[in-house]
């Protein structure tokens, strides 16, 4: 599994990528984690409100930071988990 935020480095970006390690840690997932703050990179997903957050190169959530258990949801469905 691969999950991407999208952001160029504003607070919010920050937070979500520091939700998302949280997440992942407690998921016991083998996860890469990647941090894109290449505009034209982030611009390819159409995502118009950073952060976002792409897994599976499919974009789950844009403008707004989640919490950790909104994203363990998202990686366990992503993984086929409910």
């Amino acid at each position: 599994m691969k999950i991407e935020i999208l952001g160029t480095g504003c607070a919010k970006c920050k937070t979500l990528e520091a939700v998302v390690k949280e997440a992942v840690a407690k998921s016991g997932k083998f996860v890469q984690i990647e941090k894109v703050d290449d505009l034209m990179e982030i611009m390819k997903y159409q995502v118009v409100s950073t952060p976002g957050l792409v897994i599976d190169n499919k974009v789950v959530s844009t403008g707004r930071v989640l919490s950790v258990e909104e994203v363990l949801s998202l990686i366990n469905e992503s993984s086929g988990v409910n």
